[in-house]
């Protein structure tokens, strides 16, 4: 092997390396060590009793638990609906409850669960568990909606690197329109599978189907646009934006509140987040608890995702090879004779 075909072999293993590190300075760094980061919990009641019991909970947890105290049971199940609360415990000295959505993370009701148990096996009882949202009999954990997130979005990137190769040739405008029909197909395929085939999605398909789109649009969009600049580096950025980063965000595995505060900061705007608690609070939460912020989100990616295609397409044309006339080609020649 010569130098320069060392080098350009070299030059090419570059980019599965830094998914690698990438994959495993992301994944790990979201996911090896969960730890509770304003985690919202409750003790239901006003007496004395409930109001040392909250203090307590929150001296033990430290900085990176909440626990306030809410008057009634009722107001209690209305937080939990609006998700201001990941837990509410209820004391009783013969038959203590805990209050949980698992639709909002199935994993944070363990940890709210965990906390809570302590209490009741203090006292010597065993601790009621009550969920108070219903999924579909297709996701029993609520995550499938999470897997549904990566289906769509390898999907979606898998597609930029086809347009990008395939319709090198192509005019940005045509490129854009094969990208959209492409997250149509997308989108389809993501709704049949997770609705008919494994009853993941069991009501709203049409809403579910129009959140899909928009998200697969904005990731292929953004590929589109970002391929003109940056060629055989884009799927490495795709992958970095849309796995690494959008994946370990999303609250598909673990909500913000049992992450490190970069990954839930993310998780506050990111469209991996936006896709999948936007959903969360349309199928399971009656399409409240910060539905339309997530709506919004996902419209600000896709258009991103607009603006890139356009800034790329006049970039192109900007610097696309002139043609050359036949006119101009004899005044060549002229000047050659002449010469």
């Amino acid at each position: 092997m010569t130098r320069t075909q060392f080098r350009h072999v070299a030059g090419h293993l570059l980019t599965p390396l830094l998914m690698c590190l990438g994959m495993a300075t992301a994944y790990l760094g979201a996911f090896h060590q969960p730890t509770p980061n304003h985690l919202e919990l409750a003790v239901v009641g006003d007496s004395p009793q409930a109001m040392v019991l909250a203090q307590t909970m929150k001296d033990r947890g430290g900085a990176g638990v909440d626990v306030i105290t809410v008057p009634s049971r009722e107001a209690a199940i209305g937080a939990l609906h609006d998700r201001e609360l990941t837990g509410a415990y209820v004391p009783d000295a013969q038959r203590p409850e805990l209050l949980v959505a698992t639709a909002s993370s199935d994993t944070s009701a363990m940890a709210a669960e965990l906390a809570f148990r302590q209490v009741a096996d203090h006292q010597g009882v065993p601790l009621v568990v009550t969920d108070v949202t219903a999924k579909a009999d297709g996701d029993p954990t609520g995550q499938g909606l999470f897997f549904l997130l990566v289906a769509l979005s390898v999907g979606s990137y898998g597609s930029v690197a086809v347009i990008g190769a395939a319709g090198a040739t192509l005019r940005m405008r045509v490129r854009a329109a094969v990208g959209v029909v492409t997250a149509l197909a997308v989108s389809v395929i993501g709704l049949l599978v997770a609705g008919p085939v494994f009853g993941v999605i069991d009501h709203d398909h049409a809403a579910v189907f129009g959140f899909a789109w928009l998200y697969t649009t904005g990731i292929i969009l953004i590929g589109i646009g970002l391929h003109t600049f940056l060629k055989r580096w884009t799927t490495l950025a795709l992958i970095t934006l849309f796995v690494m980063l959008n994946f370990t965000t999303s609250g598909g595995v673990y909500g913000p509140e049992l992450q490190n505060g970069f990954f839930g900061a993310l998780h506050s705007f990111w469209n991996g987040a936006d896709f999948v608690e936007g959903l969360r609070n349309l199928l399971y939460f009656d399409g409240g608890a910060g539905y339309g912020g997530r709506l919004f989100g996902l419209f600000a990616w896709f258009a991103a995702g607009v603006v890139l295609v356009v800034v790329a397409g006049r970039h192109e044309s900007r610097n696309a090879p002139k043609p050359v006339t036949p006119a101009a080609v004899e005044e060549e020649i002229g000047e050659s004779v002449a010469v």
